[in-house]
């Protein structure tokens, strides 16, 4: 039986902390949180491993330098209200950092909001406007928007006067099922 706890502990210190992840609440919760938990018993050592580990058809856990940049750019705080979308392990991170956290899948329908962080594990074309509507003022949402070979995370944030949106870094998660992008007409 592998020993996750030390797998545990080395994901934090090579994939995490040399990735300009400064924030130690989240290396912390990360040291805490049973990746190997979301993914079947036989596929339970590709949880530390640098890769997107497919934990259902269709489904995976992004990366651990990848949901931990994207977790660190969200800033997320005690008491706020989190929906994780096809994200059992950023979920489970945002509850040990003190965030009340909803769970539902991407081809669900998105539950109601507000809420002050939306994160995503996997790529989608475009963030879906459901999921941008249910930011609650000074909300943000993470995900990766792929259409192509190179994915870019990006933080969507929303404010009075509408939702700006930001590139933050490279990733190539696979795209989820039902939200690739849409072949255009083009000369």
């Amino acid at each position: 039986m592998p020993d996750f706890t030390a797998a545990r502990l080395n994901m934090v210190e090579s994939q995490v902390r040399t990735q300009d992840v400064t924030d130690v609440r989240i290396h912390d919760a990360m040291r805490k949180v049973a990746r190997e938990r979301f993914l079947a018993a036989d596929k339970g050592a590709l949880a530390y491993a640098d890769i997107e580990a497919e934990y259902a058809p269709g489904r995976w856990l992004l990366k651990p330098r990848d949901v931990s940049k994207l977790l660190q750019a969200l800033r997320p705080m005690p008491g706020e209200r989190a929906l994780a979308i096809s994200a059992p392990y950023a979920a489970a991170v945002l509850e040990d950092l003190g965030c009340a956290v909803v769970q539902a899948d991407a081809g669900e329908p998105v539950p109601a909001g507000p809420f002050d962080i939306v994160v995503c594990e996997g790529a989608v074309a475009r963030a879906p406007e459901a999921w941008t509507a249910v930011l609650g003022a000074g909300g943000r949402l993470g995900v990766v928007e792929r259409g192509g070979a190179v994915g870019q995370a990006v933080l969507y944030v929303k404010a009075a006067d509408g939702v700006g949106r930001r590139d933050l870094f490279d990733a190539f998660p696979p795209v989820l099922a039902g939200f690739e992008p849409t072949p255009g007409f083009a000369f």
